[in-house]
């Protein structure tokens, strides 16, 4: 039983480390940073430097910059563009560093499924963000912000105290991304070329020639 329980436990923490880096990898860092150093939270040996008053500190700065930028309709997704190669491999290696100390083969497969968490969950975080930054009022950016920072905290609460409940919720989500990615991407396919038009960058099909009229 309690090699189950511990199973399911690293499981959770594994995937809850690597769904939250996709979302807001410094509040994830931050949380698990403090909660380590104050004896709240245990990590396995592997992600207890996150402990270290050094990575507390930058998670804590960059947190702070991510906040602000977060916010603001526009920056938000060159933010999101510019952390495509910093979330998923953070993801990856927080992942790999869940699982423990365990064979070569077992964390190349956390670093995998890890890898593709973070890429789901900030595949649909900067999909949503483009399509709410056509709205020109800046209260949803808050909103949605807030709110991804509301779910980074309380998931990762989740993944440490109630991890079956967590794991369950997390299979919600990718159900929920798989369903959602494809309409996000269709939108914003369309309204990439409603840009493109607007700025003269396509042009227009070519009109059918018309047959000649009968003299």
């Amino acid at each position: 039983m309690e090699s189950y329980d511990t199973l399911i436990a690293t499981l959770a923490l594994t995937m809850g480390a690597s769904w939250a880096s996709g979302i807001n990898l410094y509040a994830a860092l931050l949380m698990l940073g403090l909660g380590a150093a104050t004896g709240n939270i245990t990590l396995p040996d592997e992600l207890t430097i996150l402990a270290n008053p050094l990575v507390i500190g930058a998670a804590g700065v960059m947190y702070l910059i991510e906040f602000f930028a977060d916010k603001i309709p526009g920056l938000d997704s060159v933010w999101d563009a510019a952390h495509t190669f910093v979330r998923i491999p953070a993801g990856a290696m927080l992942a790999a560093g869940a699982v423990g100390d365990v064979s070569t083969a077992m964390e190349i497969t956390a670093g995998i499924l890890g890898g593709s968490a973070a890429a789901t969950s900030h595949a649909t975080k900067a999909g949503t963000r483009l399509m709410i930054n056509t709205s020109p009022e800046p209260a949803s950016n808050w909103t949605a912000s807030l709110s991804e920072d509301a779910m980074v905290f309380a998931g990762l609460w989740a993944a440490l105290n109630h991890p079956l409940i967590f794991l369950g919720l997390f299979i919600a989500f990718i159900g929920l991304a798989i369903w959602l990615l494809p309409k996000l991407w269709a939108l914003l396919k369309g309204l990439l070329m409603r840009i493109a038009k607007f700025l003269h960058l396509a042009s227009p099909p070519p009109a059918a020639n018309k047959p000649d009229r009968e003299t």
